[in-house]
């Protein structure tokens, strides 16, 4: 289970714990166990910091606790505080990752349900899609979706999210996929041949919809089993 502290401190010199963060991430290269760490400033108050710190369980958080160089930058930090910092340990119940939601459900559902009139719901009215298989490697929504739709009737393609990776407002993923050419592709007519290949794919995500999107296919593999090329 994902474990969470959250360390709340007062100072009037956020430089120095800036500097103290910075020679903690240094001294436990390949030690340390937590996977993320978040600063914030109150903005009502300048002095009050919280760090947000993300561990994989709260085993691992007591194995990062105990390495040596963590104790000394806590000492230092005491140092560098107003008063006693305060600590709040969190077992994380639900974690519910918005932006990955909606990417996955334009896969699911848009996709491989081929429902793309949902679409226009998912994804923002000024979208943006950047594909160097497409008519323009800059279309707007509604063109985006007639030109994979045609994709969709020419290939039936199926395909499978291996990773999703979320930092900020981006969703970058891993793909695969599988399908069979049922349909004129890129001028090529139906062969009735199985086909595979892997790309990736990241979207740019904004009040919790699409709003750009770049693709990456194996697009030269494709042409290959299909004949097309030796």
């Amino acid at each position: 289970m994902t474990f969470v502290q959250f360390i709340d401190c007062k100072t009037s010199n956020v430089d120095r714990l800036n500097q103290l963060m910075d020679s903690w991430v240094e001294a436990t290269e390949g030690k340390r166990t937590a996977t993320h760490s978040i600063v914030g400033r109150d903005r009502s108050d300048s002095t009050h910091l919280v760090e947000i710190v993300e561990f994989p369980s709260y085993e691992e958080a007591m194995k990062n606790s105990n390495l040596p160089e963590t104790d000394r930058i806590f000492q230092e930090l005491i140092a560098a505080c107003d008063e006693m910092p305060t600590f709040t340990d969190l077992d994380v119940v639900r974690d519910v990752q918005l932006n990955k939601d909606v990417v996955r459900r334009f896969f699911d559902e848009v996709i491989n349900a081929k429902n793309l009139d949902l679409a226009d719901e998912l994804c923002t009215d000024n979208y943006r899609e950047h594909d160097a298989a497409l008519s323009s490697y800059d279309l707007d929504l509604a063109q985006a979706m007639r030109e994979s739709g045609e994709i969709m009737d020419a290939v039936d393609p199926r395909l499978t999210l291996e990773s999703v990776i979320a930092e900020g407002d981006l969703v970058t993923c891993r793909i695969t996929f599988q399908g069979r050419h049922t349909g004129t592709y890129q001028g090529l007519e139906p062969t009735g041949r199985e086909i595979a290949g892997t790309g990736h794919a990241t979207f740019r995500c904004q009040g919790g919809k699409i709003a750009e999107s770049w693709w990456n296919w194996d697009n030269l593999g494709l042409l290959r089993q299909l004949g097309a090329l030796d």
